[in-house]
């Protein structure tokens, strides 16, 4: 991530992300650049989009596009924006940065992977607690846990900045919706993947991992 410089680099909305998505990366998700076009493959969409440098230094580590593009990020000809762009980054698998819409892909394409008869691709999407202040991530995690999309994974990564808040926090307003949920600490990598890979029949799953506050 050092190699990354440059202004609006958004830096602890990407530092908040870094030990989740190194873990899903190394011990969870089934996705490789190998496998980046498999149909098979595990899906992982990025909804806290404004702050990808985390992401790109995990991508760059796991070889789906070589480190020496990390210095030139969000400079005028380098493929790494400032928002990742599906187009041009290898292993992105959507457009991302417009908060409140990651969610909802992420429900519209694990439905998508169902009516294709693909029972074993997971479906991941990371989003910023900040981004359930956005009406539309309600009524996809509504959908979800009525549907039962037990392929889909949400991960929110809690930095405490949030404008409203929830009665009983985070995790009750997805228990309400009849999801499987598991709250850590964002930093223990064993917390990390023992949520990431807990059982959840018949349930969509989202973990619930807690940083430090922004600006702290």
């Amino acid at each position: 991530m050092s190699l990354m410089t440059g202004d609006e680099k958004h830096g602890p909305a990407a530092t908040s992300t870094l030990d989740a998505l190194w873990v899903l990366y190394d011990r969870v998700l089934r996705v490789s650049p190998e496998r980046a076009a498999d149909p098979e493959r595990d899906r992982f969409l990025l909804s806290k989009g404004h702050g990808p440098m985390a992401y790109y230094a995990v991508l760059a580590a796991k070889g789906f596009f070589p480190v020496d593009w990390l210095p030139g990020f969000g400079s005028y000809d380098s493929p790494l924006g400032h928002h990742p762009d599906r187009l041009l980054v290898p292993g992105a698998e959507i457009g991302s940065g417009s908060l409140g819409h990651g969610l909802p892909l992420a429900v519209g394409t694990a439905l998508g992977l169902r009516a294709q008869g693909r029972t074993d691709p997971a479906v991941w999407v990371l989003i910023g607690d900040a981004e359930l202040d956005e009406g539309s991530n309600h009524e996809a995690l509504a959908y979800a846990g009525a549907a039962g999309l037990d392929r889909l994974h949400t991960l929110v990564i809690d930095n405490s900045s949030a404008t409203h808040g929830w009665r009983g926090g985070i995790a009750a307003r997805f228990e309400t919706a009849g999801w499987s949920v598991a709250t850590v600490d964002g930093r223990d990598h064993r917390a990390l993947y023992e949520a990431f890979t807990a059982p959840h029949p018949g349930r969509p799953h989202a973990v619930v991992a807690r940083v430090e506050p922004k600006g702290a």
